[in-house]
């Protein structure tokens, strides 16, 4: 490999974290500036032709293996039905709608691939969706709907465009046998995730090392999407499954497991979806440049059309499916007596943005006359979704006034009852051990631990009232925290001093430095 070769490898990761630090030191949506820089620099970085199996093994595993973690498993059964009908009913909803305006636009157009254009484009991008709903501050069901929809729609999205693709390669497929198809891939994944599941729980368990953990962790989705996709069951539901199981089983593991997971998937994350935003809008260049533009008028009306039946298809879906279920079933009415909020319910309906997925399936496209047309019609979309929707996101949401001030405050008070009797069982044991008498406690010693552990309780009710007393008076809390974290500064820079003069080592430094680094991420909250 020569050196030019390396040097434009090393461009789009480059190019994509600057981005991704600029965004996020101006407050800008990282999303939105990676795509407006790769359509700005797609003239001169034609080169890069997104490589669907990349996506789909390379980039796909982590990103959804991460949501999924960060996800919650009981919330997720909370809100099971919006998700299935989002997830399945509206993805093939979408596809019918899509593909039946595709066909319209283009009668030459084999009809399979039609339908096989509706698969693609039909499903919101699990990376796009996370990155929008974890920056705008939505309320906790809308974005756990929103996150639940994007893990598992791929899934429904993936199978119809296999399908799809096998019509239009002239296989004879029936409905029975799309439905088969389906119902294996979906049964398949769920089963084969269960069972990956229980084993990786099981291995970490034996592990008990912390830096091995992760590191398992890390191949996980990798492992599970390649041998479910290998039965040619859904490696995205086998994915998504071991992560939901994961995630709920990690507050049970050790405290070293969750403290570098929480730090390894916070930097895969950025670094994927930086390379994966900017890699969308680098795509420009050539799919337009393969078009034959002797009448500009005809693809642009195309694309406005699809995208039009792609964001209408989702409101015309999300109205219905949210009310019908209340109207229809008593169950329904009985297990959700206050129905959803209007406001949630429009949020849910422009939450249509699509992703690199949808890009990857188009260029996984066999070689048919009208291909060149049906990648620049995804690309349209894709990018019309991210930048139409995705800007008017945030002035929706203020022009809605949706605000997640009662759910923080509720979390506020949950967590200082559970901080208070959390507290009440740590002293206890503390008072069994000193009446036991064990390795001789000191009395000091003892009158810190009960110290510690009020303050910890105090903190915990102080942040009810925002952290600060009357008139801004800061609390007593709030002041520890401020002080201890000047002395730890103080402390530093003595450590550094001495290490400069050669009177420690650097490892000596090191090893400090994390004991005083531990001390301050307890001290800082969010």
């Amino acid at each position: 490999m020569n050196q030019a070769t390396v040097v434009q490898l090393l461009a789009v990761p480059v190019v994509a974290v600057a981005v991704a630090a600029v965004a996020r030191r101006r407050g800008w949506s990282a999303p939105l500036l990676l795509v407006v820089a790769g359509l700005m620099f797609s003239p001169f970085m034609s080169a890069y032709r997104l490589d669907h199996e990349l996506v789909l093994l390379v980039f796909l595993p982590p990103l959804l293996y991460s949501a999924a973690i960060d996800s919650s498993y009981l919330r997720l059964k909370a809100v099971r039905r919006p998700v299935i009908l989002l997830s399945v009913g509206l993805v093939l909803f979408s596809t019918l709608v899509i593909g039946w305006v595709a066909h319209l636009l283009l009668p030459d157009l084999h009809p399979a691939a039609a339908f096989a254009l509706g698969a693609i484009v039909a499903p919101p991008d699990a990376v796009a969706a996370v990155a929008v709903a974890r920056r705008l501050g939505l309320p906790r069901k809308v974005v756990t709907i929103l996150v639940g929809e994007s893990l598992f729609n791929d899934a429904t999205a993936l199978t119809a465009y296999r399908v799809a693709v096998a019509a239009i390669l002239g296989e004879t497929v029936t409905w029975l046998d799309a439905v088969g198809r389906f119902a294996y891939a979906a049964a398949g994944g769920v089963v084969i995730g269960l069972a990956l599941a229980w084993l990786l729980i099981r291995v970490i368990r034996m592990l008990k090392d912390a830096l091995i953990e992760n590191t398992v962790l890390l191949l996980t989705p990798f492992a599970v999407y390649l041998a479910a996709e290998a039965v040619h069951a859904s490696g995205v539901v086998s994915v998504v499954i071991v992560g939901i199981a994961v995630g709920h089983r990690l507050p049970r593991g050790g405290f070293g497991t969750r403290l570098m997971s929480g730090v390894i998937w916070r930097i895969v994350d950025l670094f994927l979806e930086s390379i994966v935003f900017l890699l969308i809008g680098l795509q420009m260049w050539p799919i337009v440049s393969a078009l034959d533009w002797s009448d500009p008028w005809k693809p642009i009306t195309m694309a406005l059309a699809v995208f039009a039946a792609a964001v209408v298809a989702r409101i015309v879906w999300v109205v219905p499916a949210t009310y019908l279920p209340r109207i229809l079933s008593p169950g329904v009415r009985r297990n959700e007596p206050d129905p959803p909020p209007w406001q949630n319910v429009v949020i849910v309906g422009w939450a249509g943005m699509r992703g690199v997925v949808s890009l990857a399936a188009a260029f996984a496209l066999p070689d048919f006359p009208g291909r060149d047309m049906l990648l620049f019609l995804t690309f349209t979309v894709v990018i019309g979704t991210l930048l139409v929707q995705g800007l008017s996101f945030p002035w929706l949401i203020r022009r809605l006034r949706v605000s997640t001030e009662q759910e923080t405050f509720a979390d506020d008070l949950a967590e200082a009852a559970a901080q208070q009797a959390a507290a009440r069982a740590a002293l206890a044991r503390l008072e069994e051990m000193v009446a036991e008498g064990v390795d001789e406690i000191h009395q000091e010693v003892v009158e810190q631990l009960r110290l510690r552990t009020e303050r910890r309780t105090l903190t915990a009710w102080e942040r009810l009232g925002g952290g600060t007393g009357p008139e801004g008076e800061q609390t007593p809390s709030a002041v520890y925290r401020r002080l201890r974290r000047e002395m730890l500064t103080a402390e530093r820079e003595v450590f550094v001093r001495l290490r400069d003069e050669r009177r420690i080592d650097d490892e000596v430094l090191r090893r400090v430095m994390q004991e005083l680094d531990f001390e301050e991420a307890t001290l800082v909250r969010g």
